[in-house]
C-alpha cells in the first residue's frame, strides 16, 4: 500500500497563493505538508467530537453505568493500592 495517494481539491486561489508565500517565506516545509496537517488536526477534532457524542450517549445507558459502577468496586482495591505506590512519584 503506498504511502500517500494522489488527491485533488479544489480551493480558492487566494489561499493557495498565502499557502505559496508561507513555503517561500519557509513558515511550512511545503503546501502539501500544510494540507495534510490541516486535515489531520481537522480528523482529531471529529474523532473528539464522535468520541463526545459516544459518552454522552453511554452516560444515558443504564445497562452500561451500572456495569461500570461494578467494574470500578472490582478495581477499587487495586486502584487504591497502586495508588499508594506510586506516592513517591
Amino acid at each position: 500500500m503506498p504511502k500517500s495517494k494522489n488527491v485533488t481539491f479544489n480551493l480558492p486561489p487566494e489561499l493557495i497563493e498565502k499557502f505559496k508565500m508561507y513555503v517561500k517565506e519557509k513558515y511550512i516545509p511545503s503546501v502539501n505538508a500544510a494540507v495534510k496537517e490541516a486535515l489531520e488536526e481537522y480528523s482529531k477534532r471529529i474523532e473528539k467530537e464522535m468520541l463526545r457524542n459516544q459518552m454522552l450517549k453511554a452516560s444515558k445507558d443504564t445497562i452500561f453505568l451500572k456495569d461500570l459502577n461494578e467494574s470500578m468496586k472490582v478495581f477499587e482495591a487495586i486502584d487504591n493500592e497502586t495508588a499508594k505506590d506510586n506516592s513517591e512519584w
